[in-house]
């Protein structure tokens, strides 16, 4: 091992949590070392939720034009997947080419290092031949690769991930989808909507099994309504794959399903074996790297995004990077000489100060850095209706002991449904703690579904009384004035 580089923090994944913070610390004046295997900027960009929602906004515009015949007379519709397949490429990636990210890194200031790192030590970081000694921490945001089940020849075939449904040029003539969660059904219907035949196999007794079971009915009952097959309550037992017949999945107890394309979405996990975790004391045998509530992983180590668990998102990511840059910046200003008596002055330059006001304080005392806090967690699924929830589902609450009051409103019932005829399914449903008279959960579904959710994501993180939210004005005809029919069912 060669003799190591002193520099003041090592980031060891630059997803969109590690990208965020690499680049912060780099512009507050620190000497940072960014390390990627892949793209810089990671899923999201290259193939989640920017691509992924390219090809969903073209698929709404077709299912749009097909519902003007019950609405303002007669379209056409002619469904072309190049145009797609040319945006995601020209316009979304660049061809899968990270150049552009690479140099918004550096040109803050960062040291960009393509390979694997790997932790050697205390403080250390290992990529190829180099080493890497970190004054002040190393933060790790290696995010999460597809977790493929152990299915009986599937690993022989040439089956897709979420990348490759990205990715592909040319739409097949069928796809059979193994998962039914978020990212299957966001898939299987924009596939469905151009033409292809869709099969959708899971092994809960619903899909969306994660959410409210009514927003479970609405998203299968929608997806069947774009000719997608579902089937629930089916385990895989094998997977065959030959050139002419293509993927034919058999299921436990006989039944089988043929498909030209599998794409397999069965969930994610961190791999941290590869982490070298050994050398600094933790367990690299976990799905996840546990963090405390200042995303720290163990002695001056922090983590961000996916590889902590607590959901992946881009914008858990991008939150826990607020934390861990203020929290590094204040062990930054404490290592150097600690912040002045009234805790406002960064005693390391006006650099870190000024980085530390971007996120809305400087380095002062240890209670100035924010903790996460999960209570409010948004999550949108981008089906067509959209499916966004916060919070406790209502069995979540019920589990927890909380004296659960449930209200629901079907969004066609609403005025705004109403007038929108085609395509208005939906509800919302709120879950309240009645002893404290707080929502602590809800959930919307609808045509503006992830838009309407915004709102009562911030009923459950401000904690806001029922009383006070059903005395708020609610603008008419909106989607989101059903807020205020479930309000009045609570009670």
């Amino acid at each position: 091992m060669t003799e190591p580089q002193q520099v003041d923090v090592v980031v060891v994944g630059l997803g969109v949590g590690g990208e965020e913070v690499a680049g912060r610390l780099a512009e507050a004046g620190l000497d940072v070392v960014g390390v990627e295997r892949g793209l810089v900027g990671g899923e999201c960009p290259y193939w989640g939720c920017i691509p992924s929602k390219m090809m969903i906004r073209a698929a709404n515009a077709l299912a749009e034009a097909r519902r003007v015949d019950g609405l303002a007379g007669s379209a056409e519709v002619r469904p072309d997947w190049a145009p797609v397949a040319r945006r995601i490429r020209e316009e979304a990636t660049a061809n899968w080419d990270d150049t552009a990210a690479v140099d918004r890194f550096t040109g803050k200031g960062g040291r960009f290092v393509r390979g694997t790192g790997r932790l050697a030590g205390p403080g250390r970081v290992a990529v190829d031949d180099q080493v890497f000694q970190a004054r002040y921490g190393i933060v790790v945001g290696v995010g999460t690769r597809p977790s493929v089940p152990p299915v009986e020849g599937l690993a022989g075939t040439p089956y897709w991930t979420n990348r490759a449904a990205i990715e592909v040029a040319e739409l097949p003539a069928s796809l059979l989808v193994l998962g039914g969660g978020a990212i299957g059904l966001e898939l299987a219907q924009v596939f469905a909507r151009f033409g292809v035949r869709v099969t959708v196999v899971e092994a809960s007794d619903r899909v969306l099994a994660v959410e409210e079971p009514e927003a479970s009915e609405v998203a299968a009952a929608a997806l069947r309504a774009d000719g997608v097959e579902i089937h629930t309550g089916v385990r895989a037992k094998r997977v065959d794959h030959d050139e002419v017949a293509g993927f034919t999945l058999r299921a436990d107890g006989g039944a089988g399903f043929t498909a030209e394309r599998l794409l397999v979405v069965t969930g994610r996990r961190a791999h941290l074996d590869e982490l070298g975790l050994d050398t600094v004391g933790l367990d690299a045998g976990q799905r996840y790297l546990p963090v405390d509530d200042r995303m720290r992983a163990g002695e001056g180590i922090w983590a961000v995004g996916d590889v902590t668990g607590e959901g992946a998102f881009t914008h858990i990511a991008m939150y826990q990077a607020e934390i861990v840059v203020r929290d590094l910046l204040d062990h930054v200003a404490r290592q150097r000489g600690g912040p002045d008596a009234s805790g406002t002055a960064s005693a390391i330059g006006g650099a870190i100060g000024a980085a530390g006001a971007g996120g809305g304080s400087t380095p002062g005392p240890a209670d100035s850095v924010p903790r996460a806090d999960y209570r409010a967690l948004p999550r949108v699924t981008f089906t067509d209706p959209e499916v966004g929830a916060v919070g406790l589902t209502e069995r979540q609450a019920r589990e927890r002991g909380i004296n659960v009051q449930v209200g629901f409103a079907p969004l066609s019932s609403s005025t705004r449904g109403w007038i929108h005829r085609v395509g208005d399914e939906g509800f919302i449903k709120l879950v309240a703690d009645a002893d404290r008279g707080v929502l602590v959960g809800a959930t919307s579904v609808g045509p503006a579904g992830g838009e309407v959710l915004s709102a009562l994501v911030v009923a459950v993180h401000a904690a806001v009384p029922v009383g006070r939210l059903r005395h708020m004005i609610y603008a008419y005809p909106t989607f989101h004035r059903a807020i205020r029919t479930a309000l009045d069912d609570l009670s």
